[in-house]
């Protein structure tokens, strides 16, 4: 088998993939970034929970998407920004579109939370893709480290970084946000990230619930500071 079969078998191989109808309806609905579980795909595929599962283990075996294990969840997500540009191109030659993730989240939790010692919900996912968006992090895997720029914005926000590095834990990576879908910053950053805001009041812990309410004068300040409307 010369290389170039190879490279033919492969190619069909993964095309079989993505071309079964249920299979197909799962990839492009990944697309729009956010994780899913393999119940929430079986409903958007039509398949019994015991089919989805062998059309994600497939998925899975191409590289197609990729699982995230988030305590004791399971979420699938794309393989990759090269699969969604694959998609992508495969969706502009058949024309259609598709419909976008909505979470069923209350709207109080969804806004901004706790998760454990970090923040959580649509404020932080915004923050953590305006700290990317600004160079402040950089990515090695789902872990993060400081930029030089990351560091010294970090340290005026009140933040010992050095401190923070020296904590028996994780410095920071991508924990997944159960409501958004997306990534917010978990770690001993994150931790700090929270701590800062409260320390702040640009939110405040509400009485028997992880929510946490953003106050006006916070939101002033992830518009001015990130320039994360919220």
């Amino acid at each position: 088998m010369n290389v170039k079969e190879s490279v033919d078998e492969a190619v069909s191989r993964v095309a079989a993939a993505i071309g079964e109808p249920a299979r197909t309806k799962m990839l492009f609905c990944l697309m729009d970034g956010y994780a899913r579980t393999s119940t929430e795909l079986a409903m958007v595929a039509e398949v019994t929970p015991s089919t989805a599962s062998v059309h994600l283990n497939r998925l899975k075996e191409e590289n197609l998407v990729k699982v995230v294990v988030q305590g004791r969840h399971r979420y699938y997500r794309l393989g990759g920004p090269h699969v969604a540009r694959v998609l992508e191109r495969l969706s502009v030659v058949a024309g259609g579109g598709r419909d976008k993730f909505v979470p069923h989240t209350p709207s109080r939790l969804r806004a901004a939370r706790s998760c454990y010692d970090h923040m959580a919900g649509t404020l932080a996912v915004g923050l953590h893709d305006r700290f990317h968006a600004l160079r402040w992090v950089k990515a090695n895997g789902d872990a993060y480290d400081l930029t030089a720029a990351g560091a010294t914005a970090f340290e005026a926000l009140g933040i010992d970084v050095e401190e923070v590095r020296a904590q028996r834990r994780r410095f920071a990576y991508a924990c997944l946000d159960w409501s958004e879908r997306r990534p917010h910053v978990g770690g001993a950053l994150g931790a700090s990230v929270l701590k800062a805001a409260l320390a702040r009041k640009w939110v405040v812990r509400e009485l028997d619930s992880r929510a946490l309410e953003i106050t006006a004068f916070g939101r002033r300040e992830m518009r001015a500071r990130f320039g994360v409307e919220v």
